[in-house]
């Protein structure tokens, strides 16, 4: 007696309760109640009935979510009958439950098509009501052969089940507010440390050179002034990078996603060695190795890849061996613009590779440097609003290469 389980098919215009991802948590909901497997059992065991099954509910879908089942009636947890043909309907028009000892002698119930459908005799469907009111599905139960069902016992034990289930759902349901509220929390927090850490130590260390400086120009001599003014606007960059940093993240965890000027640029290769030269005269005592070749239009935001650079190239004069050169190789490898910066040093470890990419991530062994953690994250945001790919390799052989690949021409 095997039912006709339905494969439904989507429609452009599916409730939201009766989306797939809906109908999956509410299985997943009842999965996680315990006490529902012995509920089920006592129900067949106490009744004599085959089959019994807590199923979800709505106005176009009847999902098992779970089932015991002595008579292989062959319906499982996450399995659909077409609601349309069960009487479960009635009992959720209703709200009161549905049920009958023997379909072929209730006056109401002998001509139904459920009955006939599924070959059963005995039936009873019992609504499942959220304490605040809200309608979750049924417990309900079946079997081939007359059973006694409607007595007042067996009628108050499948209404008590039901309420505990629906008691235990709503629990559930707060608790997983309750824990997606301290999620939010923690987080909130923990930027909110970070940000902190930008005022209190990031932004400090430039502003008191700005202080400084502004206390020598007024007692210098004008020669000086240059060498003066040399060290403000270098702790002005750095001010705006971090700033910079700040907002692009902010504007990425608010879902904005950074802002992109996407035309085809000539003179690429250009934009890029004035990054080199700059990272260059900020450490005039490492070494930089650039080989740039950009031969034709890339079809980008030239700002932001002069940012992904910057910000790359800044890294590896961080984490390289200070007595060692970190390179810098950009050219054109067929339909895609190729970016990498390589140092040597401590390489990465496997374990770490990904994380890397992480805003605010360090190994927890690393010692305090300067900057927030957020450069490799926005390298990686760059790289996939030019819906391209980042990478990184690393091995005490090899050093650590960071490669990102993106579109010369915008996709179709």
């Amino acid at each position: 007696m095997r039912p006709n389980i339905e494969s439904l098919t989507p429609e452009a215009n599916i409730p939201p309760e009766d989306s797939e991802d809906a109908i999956a948590r509410d299985v997943a909901a009842i999965g996680r109640i315990s006490a529902v497997p012995a509920m089920l059992k006592i129900i067949c065991g106490s009744t004599g009935m085959g089959f019994a099954a807590v199923a979800r509910v709505t106005a176009g879908t009847w999902t098992a979510c779970a089932v015991q089942d002595n008579i292989q009636f062959g319906l499982e947890a996450g399995g659909r009958l077409d609601v349309n043909t069960t009487l479960c309907m009635e009992a959720r028009s209703a709200r009161e439950p549905v049920v009958f000892d023997n379909a072929s002698e209730d006056p109401l119930y002998r001509d139904h098509h459920t009955p006939r459908i599924y070959n059963i005799k005995a039936y009873i469907s019992v609504p499942i009501i959220l304490p605040e009111g809200g309608y979750f599905g049924n417990l309900c139960a079946i079997d081939p052969e007359p059973r006694r069902v409607s007595d007042e016992h067996t009628v108050t034990m499948f209404k008590v089940f039901a309420e505990l289930i629906g008691i235990q759902l709503e629990s559930e349901a707060r608790q997983q507010a309750t824990e997606s509220e301290l999620m939010d929390a923690r987080t909130t927090a923990q930027l909110r440390e970070q940000f902190i850490a930008v005022l209190g130590h990031d932004l400090r260390n430039p502003l008191n050179t700005v202080g400084i400086m502004a206390e020598l120009l007024e007692q210098s001599d004008p020669v000086d002034h240059a060498r003066i003014a040399k060290r403000l606007k270098s702790a002005t960059r750095r001010m705006s990078r971090l700033i910079d940093d700040v907002l692009d993240f902010a504007r990425g965890r608010m879902g904005q996603g950074l802002g992109m000027t996407m035309v085809r640029v000539t003179d690429l290769d250009s934009a890029l060695h004035d990054v080199v030269a700059e990272l260059r005269a900020a450490h005039p005592s490492r070494e930089i190795r650039e080989a740039i070749a950009v031969v034709r239009p890339v079809y980008c935001d030239r700002g932001r890849l002069q940012q992904m650079l910057s910000n790359l190239l800044a890294n590896g004069l961080t984490h390289g061996a200070h007595d060692l050169p970190v390179g810098v190789d950009v050219h054109v490898d067929g339909e895609h613009l190729v970016m990498a910066v390589s140092n040597r040093g401590e390489p990465i470890a496997p374990e770490n590779l990904d994380k890397v990419f992480h805003p605010y991530w360090r190994p927890a062994s690393e010692r305090p440097r300067r900057g927030l953690g957020l450069g490799l994250y926005i390298c990686m945001q760059i790289v996939k609003a030019h819906a391209g790919n980042l990478h990184v390799t690393s091995s005490a052989e090899a050093g650590t290469r960071f490669t990102a690949r993106i579109p010369v021409e915008p996709e179709a």
